[in-house]
């Protein structure tokens, strides 16, 4: 009796060994599932995201794409860039775009309406609309800081730049401070209109991106 006893005990502690080793297998594919999940990028932006001016595959949202690949992220992208975009055009645009709900918002945007002497008031006013609808839909912003030309006098320009830095704090979100630093003050990068760059300063433009994007993605930065 006892050894009938004994091979019972054996038998059950056979099951609770196996059901506890599949649970942990289960668990250990629910993580490596979580961590390779495609994460999708939603870039928001105007000519300079657009790739105004320079063959096809050469700006920095291209660039950023293989970047993702090189560094084995799994990520996509869905550039929704226009060339001429205002803050309004992209407030309009974004609702349809998030139906999609990407992972991570890029916002590019307020540069045009600045070159066109828009009130400031109009365009905080957008870029909080559009800063709130993609934290509504569960995604991350990193909003994209801008500088001006001083043609519509010092005190705009300086207001206009921070308004960036006054809508990321206010927000919480992730900040690039400005898209186009270490470009802008070397003319050689730029094309004849003196406006956009050209594609070797991409990579330059990446890199400013890249070091506040990767946080959002959760991977280690380097």
């Amino acid at each position: 009796m006892l050894s009938g006893f004994f091979n019972g005990l054996a038998n059950k502690l056979r099951i609770i060994l196996f059901i506890g080793a599949a649970s942990l297998v289960m668990i250990a594919s629910a993580t490596t599932s979580a961590h390779s999940a495609s994460k999708t990028i939603l870039v928001l932006g105007d000519s300079l995201s657009a790739e105004y001016g320079l063959p096809r595959g050469t700006g920095w949202v291209a660039l950023l794409q293989q970047r993702l690949q090189a560094e084995k992220i799994n990520a996509t992208i869905t550039n929704a860039s226009i060339s001429g975009e205002t803050t309004s055009g992209g407030k309009t645009r974004l609702p349809s775009l998030l139906k999609d709900q990407p992972d991570i918002v890029i916002i590019e945007l307020g540069a045009n309406d600045a070159l066109r002497g828009l009130q400031l008031t109009t365009t905080e006013s957008n870029l909080q609309d559009m800063i709130s609808a993609a934290q509504k839909s569960k995604a991350k912003v990193l909003l994209v800081g801008m500088r001006i030309p001083p043609n519509y006098g010092r005190d705009y320009t300086e207001k206009f730049f921070g308004l960036y830095a006054a809508l990321s704090k206010q927000n919480k979100t992730a900040l690039v401070p400005f898209l186009l630093d270490g470009v802008a003050n070397q003319p050689q990068l730029f094309q004849a209109d003196r406006i956009h760059p050209i594609a070797q300063a991409h990579p330059i433009i990446l890199n400013n991106v890249w070091s506040n994007l990767k946080p959002l993605l959760n991977v280690k930065t380097k």
